[in-house]
């Protein structure tokens, strides 16, 4: 358990670092306000020069106080964590980081993309790094807002705000994409890419489809037990689960049996277990 827990902590300090990297290299120097606490603190270090790090804390710090008596004592610790390894890595971090370009664009795009990897580390090690991310899960506890509303309505306001302050409404349209970019990233490096697809299939021979599946393809099959919404009849419907390579051969075994079999076709993100990616603790 020991060894679990130090290596979520490490994990979340390498994610926190990784984090430090886009907002030092790409966002903070170009004043790309990528919604949160971390944008909020680029605005006011461009307006006032304070060190974006100590504001960041200043922020989280009470934040994390009402998350303490929310969400528990581990929870609270985790962050904790998390947000202090982000600040201090930001501002010891930054007099070392190079600005590598001033263009708005590869700023905004590579920002989201490191920011992303970063973020997406802390996430999987069960880190958070407070902010708007926080305050969007005291806010789902206390009062039942969905935590996607909560976030993107902070975000929406350090976005405006960051267009005003630095007079700019093309900043705040560079900083949208970062926000998307980052998103996508972070349920890249979470979820895994998609390299595997999962299939339903309703067929008048479901015994002989599963069949067929397992011994040319070797691969499992799961026996559903369904019934028809219009008929009530009760069915079988199978479950099966193959690398992306092996999508077209699935529905020839498939359609060689019956040709009239409703298969559905869904991306599975991540697979763990026998035939996919080993599960370790």
């Amino acid at each position: 358990m020991k060894k679990i827990i130090w290596r979520d902590y490490l994990g979340i300090a390498v994610g926190a670092a990784i984090t430090a990297v886009s907002l030092n290299m790409f966002l903070i120097p170009n004043k790309v306000a990528a919604g949160g606490v971390s944008g909020l603190a680029t605005v006011l270090h461009h307006l006032l020069n304070w060190p974006v790090g100590i504001i960041m804390l200043a922020f989280n710090i009470p934040l994390f106080i009402i998350g303490l008596k929310v969400m528990g004592a581990r929870y609270g610790i985790n962050t904790l964590f998390g947000a202090a390894m982000l600040s201090i890595a930001i501002d010891v971090m930054a007099p070392y980081t190079p600005v590598l370009t001033g263009d708005l664009l590869l700023n905004s795009l590579y920002g989201g993309v490191i920011g992303g990897i970063g973020m997406g580390i802390v996430f999987r090690y069960k880190g958070n790094t407070a902010g708007t991310a926080l305050a969007a899960v005291i806010l789902n506890k206390l009062l039942k807002i969905r935590v996607g509303q909560a976030m993107m309505a902070a975000d929406f306001f350090v976005i405006v705000f960051a267009g005003l302050a630095f007079k700019s409404a093309e900043l705040s349209l560079y900083a949208l994409i970062s926000i998307f970019v980052t998103g996508q990233i972070v349920d890249l490096v979470q979820e895994g890419p998609s390299t595997s697809k999962a299939f339903f299939v309703m067929s008048s021979q479901p015994k002989q489809v599963a069949d067929a599946i397992i011994k040319e393809m070797d691969r499992g099959v799961t026996v559903l037990q369904a019934k028809g919404g219009y008929t009530g009849d009760p069915r079988e419907m199978l479950l099966c689960v193959v690398s992306t390579s092996e999508v077209t051969q699935l529905k020839e075994v498939i359609y060689h049996i019956d040709s009239k079999a409703f298969v559905i076709v869904t991306t599975a993100h991540e697979v763990l277990g026998e035939g996919f990616t080993e599960v370790k603790i």
